[in-house]
Formats: structure tokens, C-alpha cells, sequence
């Protein structure tokens, strides 16, 4: 059912509300007001309540999780959505801010860090101006229209973050039909050959593969497709210290090594050579 007004409530804007709103702003292109809403509102499947009215009813397009008991799992109004269109379990896989956004809304900043694992004022060092300046601009509105400023920012929001979960779950399929698992000086590396087409990412998903694989912790080491010439990059993953690619940087067929020593370019094709490249970056 398409919408046809998106609501949330009025007053300071958070991150949950805001992307909520950026969703269903990419799917229905529709007007978002932010005041509280009536009974009107509540039972018209057409206005989709964001973040207030104390209901949680997909078929209403009701999506507030205040109601919720103190002991209930930490989600916001953007898991509602989320879970709505069916997205959210493959969201809390691959979006690693996904959790600490949804316990910053339910249990505040302080249990957040603690859950974290780190002091309550890092939180605070980790914003940007992109942050404070988008939440105070739709804080500072009453309704957002398609086509003004704010709701094509919006829109790409919402865009970016729907196709970001439905082209890496392609990317993890691709991935695990075609890459393959080496060992180079006794250390595991993870090589994506080059294929037509060429992504515009080839190392795209390759973190994300070996983690459905389970073994982030044992690899090393990526080698993927150099999306800006013929041969291919390697690189340290994780940054992983075993891997220094300086020590290959007079290697005739390598034409670039980071003086940090976590990546380097090679014109080299033929897995033998890239293999002998590892064991000659290894430390």
C-alpha cells in the first residue's frame, strides 16, 4: 500500500525517527509532517506514525516502540521499519551501527558505553557536523515536502541505505560462488579473481564473506582486483601486522605500496606471482 504522509512527532529529532523517516521517504516519496498524531492518524494505513502514538501496528503503518516493557530487547522506530519490510535481520548483520543506535534511543548514552565497553563522553566525540546539522534541520520543520532540500536528502538516505542491504546480499552470493581461500607463509588470505563485468568495488563484501564463513579471525590477508588498472590490490585485512607490503615496493610488477605498509598495487595477474608477492610482504 503506497503512503501518502509520513508522521513523526514534533520537537528534537533523533537518529531512529529521522532514518525511519528517510525509508519510507525513498519508497513513497510522500510528505513528512512532524506533529502529534490523532485517531484519524493512527487508523489511516496510509499515514505511516513514526516514533510516537504508542502503538506498534504494521497493518495501521504504526511503528512507536515507547510502549514497549523496560525489559524488552532494545529497538527503536527504525527496527519497526526495518522489520516491516523485511530487511532487518540482514540490516543487524551488515549494519554494525545498527545496534548502538537502537540502544542510544532505548537505554541513553551512559548504558550505551558501558555496553560498549568504552567512557560515556567518547560517544559524544564520535559526531559530526552531517549529524547535528541534518537532526536540527528537520527538528527546526514542520513538514518536509518532496522536492525541497531536505527531503531529497531524505530520499537518498533512505535509497542509499535499502540498496546498500539488497546489492551486498547479491555481493556476499557472488562473492562466495567465486572467491577463493589461500595460504601464503602460513597465513590465510582471501582472493577475488577479476571478472566481467568488473564491480565498481571489487573488495565489496569480502570482510562480510569471511565472517558468514567464520573465519575473520584465522585470514590475514585480501587480494581483489585493482579497480583502477589491469592487476590487482593486496592488502592487509583487519590490519593484520603479518602483512607488510612495503617489503615489496622494488618488486618490478608492484607500482604502488602504502609507506604504512597496508596495501599495495601490482600489475601482477598470475596467481603464482601474487602468491610469491605474499610471501615476500610477510613479516
Amino acid at each position: 500500500m503506497a503512503l501518502r504522509q509520513i508522521l513523526t512527532h514534533p520537537g528534537g529529532a533523533h537518529k531512529d525517527d529521522f532514518l525511519a523517516c528517510c525509508v519510507f521517504a525513498a519508497i513513497h516519496d510522500c510528505e513528512i509532517v512532524r506533529r502529534e498524531p490523532g485517531p484519524a492518524d493512527l487508523d489511516d494505513a496510509q499515514v505511516a506514525v513514526i516514533d510516537v502514538g504508542g502503538e506498534h501496528d504494521p497493518e495501521r503503518s504504526n511503528f512507536d516502540h515507547h510502549q514497549f516493557a523496560p525489559d524488552h530487547e532494545p529497538v527503536c522506530a527504525l527496527s519497526l521499519v526495518l522489520r516491516d519490510l523485511g530487511v532487518y535481520d540482514d540490516a543487524r548483520r551488515f549494519c554494525d551501527w545498527l545496534e548502538t543506535a537502537e540502544r542510544l534511543d532505548v537505554t541513553g548514552p551512559r548504558e550505551t558505553a558501558t555496553w560498549l565497553g568504552v567512557e560515556p563522553e567518547i560517544l559524544g566525540r564520535l559526531n559530526s557536523p552531517i549529524d547535528i546539522t541534518l537532526l536540527r534541520r528537520f527538528a527546526a520543520v514542520e513538514r518536509v515536502a518532496p522536492g525541497e532540500a531536505l527531503h531529497e536528502i531524505m530520499r537518498w538516505v533512505g535509497a542509499d541505505l535499502l540498496e546498500y542491504l539488497r546489492s551486498l546480499r547479491e555481493r556476499l552470493e557472488f562473492v562466495a560462488g567465486h572467491a577463493e581461500l589461500w595460504e601464503a607463509g602460513g597465513l590465510k588470505v582471501l582472493f577475488m579473481p577479476r571478472t566481467e563485468p568488473l564491480p565498481s568495488e571489487p573488495s565489496a563484501g569480502l570482510g562480510r564473506h569471511l565472517e558468514t564463513l567464520g573465519i575473520e579471525e584465522e585470514t590475514s590477508g585480501l587480494v581483489y582486483p585493482d579497480r583502477r588498472g589491469s592487476g590487482y590490490g593486496l592488502s592487509r585485512f583487519r590490519d593484520d601486522p603479518r602483512f607488510d607490503f612495503t617489503r615489496i615496493e622494488r618488486e618490478p610488477d608492484v607500482h604502488f605500496a602504502h609507506a604504512r605498509g597496508f596495501v599495495a598495487k601490482t600489475s601482477a595477474t598470475d596467481p603464482a606471482r601474487l602468491k610469491e608477492l605474499l610471501e615476500l610482504a610477510r613479516v
